[in-house]
């Protein structure tokens, strides 16, 4: 089954494309009230379509940059701000966080200084 499973999906991919190559009818486009069909008005709607979708497409690509450049924007200015406000936070708390600071830091002198002690004691050889 697995060998023949391409050999079947390309016959059905071939008699869709026959179905659709050989119908003089299967689309129609209405146009003022006049309907335009066969192959003008495959073609037409084709043109239509495709003419549609690249005005999609140039439309999305000038949203994306005008978004691009505004949330840019934004960030930058919003960045500012919290660091502004990080800076206002940290000048308006570091003077409570003193009596925080004195134990810290008197447990960093003491482990500091019996570091240097063990790494300036000679080492005993055995």
């Amino acid at each position: 089954m697995k060998k023949f499973a391409p050999y079947i999906i390309l016959f059905l991919f071939a008699l869709l494309l026959w179905g659709v190559a050989t119908d003089a009818d299967f689309m129609t486009l209405n146009i003022d009230g006049e309907e335009v069909g066969g192959p003008l008005g495959a073609f037409l709607g084709m043109i239509f379509a495709g003419g549609g979708m690249l005005i999609a497409a140039v439309v999305m690509l000038v949203v994306a940059i005008v978004l691009a450049v505004v949330f840019a924007g934004v960030g930058v200015i919003l960045l500012g701000a919290l660091f502004v406000a990080a800076a206002a936070v940290a000048l308006a708390i570091s003077p409570l966080l003193l009596p925080l600071l004195v134990p810290v830091a008197i447990i960093w002198f003491l482990v500091a200084r019996s570091r240097k002690a063990r790494l300036a004691a000679p080492a005993v050889s055995a």
